[in-house]
C-alpha cells in the first residue's frame, strides 16, 4: 500500500514540478488532495482486512479461543500453548504490557481458525510465576463441541492454583 501511495503522490506532484509560478493556494489545494488520497488508502486497507477475515474465517466454521486470568493480580503469566486436534495451533509468550492488561481483567484472543462441526480435543498448557517467584505450570484438556455457527471458548487461568477453567460463549 505504501508503494501505491508514493506513486499517487508523485503523479499529483509531477505537474507542480513542471509548472512555474505555482501559487500558495494551488499548493494548499494539492496538500488537501494528498490528505484525501491518504485517507482513502487507509479506509481501503481497513475494508480489505475485514473482507480477508470474512473470507479466511467464515462465521459458520469459525472457532475463537480467548485467554483470561482469574482474579489473582500477583500471578505473572509467561506462556500459553494451545493444541487443537493434537496439533499446536497457538503458542504465545507474554510481554509485561499484556500481563498487566490480563491482570486488570483483559481478555486476549489467542487463536481463531476454521473448525469443522463435531467434537474436537483441546489441550491448554501454561507457565507462569507468582509474586514470590515460584513457578507454576499446568495443563488441562477440554472437548470443544463445534456446531454450525461461530464458537467462542474462554480459557481462564488461575495461576497460583495451577488450574485452567473453560467457558463456552
Amino acid at each position: 500500500m505504501g508503494r501505491i501511495l508514493r506513486i499517487t503522490i508523485l503523479m499529483l506532484l509531477a505537474p507542480v514540478c513542471i509548472a512555474q509560478g505555482v501559487s500558495r493556494d494551488e499548493i494548499r489545494g494539492l496538500d488537501e488532495q494528498i490528505q484525501d488520497v491518504k485517507k482513502d488508502v487507509i479506509d481501503l486497507t481497513a475494508e480489505l482486512a475485514q473482507l480477508e477475515e470474512k473470507l479466511l474465517f467464515p462465521s459458520n466454521t469459525q472457532a475463537s479461543f480467548f485467554v483470561s486470568l482469574a482474579g489473582d493480580n500477583a500471578f505473572s503469566l509467561e506462556a500459553v500453548e494451545l493444541k487443537l486436534n493434537n496439533e499446536i495451533v497457538a503458542h504465545h509468550l507474554y510481554t509485561f504490557r499484556e500481563i498487566e492488561a490480563l491482570q486488570k481483567g483483559g481478555v486476549q484472543r489467542i487463536y481463531t481458525g476454521n473448525v469443522q462441526t463435531g467434537s474436537h480435543p483441546l489441550e491448554v498448557s501454561f507457565i507462569g510465576k507468582s509474586a514470590s517467584g515460584k513457578e507454576h505450570r499446568a495443563s488441562a484438556n477440554y472437548t470443544v463441541d463445534k456446531e454450525v455457527g461461530p464458537k467462542f471458548v474462554e480459557i481462564k487461568i488461575a495461576g497460583a492454583e495451577s488450574a485452567i477453567n473453560f467457558k463456552d460463549w
